[in-house]
């Protein structure tokens, strides 16, 4: 029997590049910066959003004024962090068993696609990083800056849908390892949705929000996706 899947959307940080925690400590770091001190929970449970929307919601939980201006400059600044880090970190890495993963994806005929909180900016550096374009490994990728509204909503997957000429959202699986990844695939219509529990959030934290697995290790997500 042939594998239904015609497409598998991932997230990026924290489901198949290695959360090293640069992420939360950029953003932490950026509004700290702008005199908006936040905790390491804060920052974990806006994670998967775009990274401007996060940064409005963190800045209405601090009692401070959320408008366009602040909103970009902290924007700016977080992504000049992660393109320092990602540029430069010898620690940048895929989650082991990612790109095997792709390549077992691709060879079944289903095509391989990423989504992300990040902009285009940093989306093209870390694929650049990695190599997995120049290996043939990823079909399609898109940043939430590319898209009229990011995570939770299902924008983004759709776009993806439409590239890749999918067009049952029950012939997608989509996998990431925050809340915000697990209310977008459950929006878009995905018959999979996939919560890792090695990235930024864990089982406790993901298992109250729509999902239809949650896996700790590579071994059970290729069984999700059957592989």
């Amino acid at each position: 029997m042939s594998n239904p899947l015609q497409m598998v959307v991932f997230d990026v940080a924290g489901t198949v590049v290695e959360d090293r925690d640069e992420v939360n400590r950029c953003l932490r770091e950026a509004l700290e910066n702008a005199g908006v001190p936040v905790s390491r929970n804060q920052v974990n449970a806006v994670m998967g959003l775009a990274k401007p929307e996060a940064i409005e919601r963190l800045l209405d939980g601090a009692g401070r004024a959320a408008d366009a201006e602040a909103v970009s400059a902290i924007h700016d600044d977080f992504v000049s962090r992660m393109l320092a880090d990602y540029r430069t970190s010898a620690e940048v890495r895929e989650v082991p068993g990612t790109s095997q993963l792709f390549r077992d994806l691709r060879r079944a005929g289903i095509a391989v696609a990423l989504d992300t909180g990040f902009s285009r900016q940093i989306l093209d550096i870390l694929l650049e990083r990695l190599g997995w374009q120049e290996q043939g490994l990823i079909s399609v990728s898109i940043a939430s800056d590319e898209v009229l509204r990011g995570r939770p909503h299902p924008d983004m997957i759709q776009s993806l849908m439409k590239q890749c000429q999918v067009v049952n959202p029950r012939r997608i699986a989509k996998v990431g390892d925050a809340v915000a990844d697990l209310l977008e695939g459950t929006q878009a219509g995905c018959s999979r949705v996939i919560g890792v529990c090695w990235g930024t959030h864990r089982r406790h934290e993901l298992e109250g929000f729509p999902h239809t697995d949650l896996v700790e290790n590579h071994a059970e997500l290729r069984a999700c996706l059957g592989l």
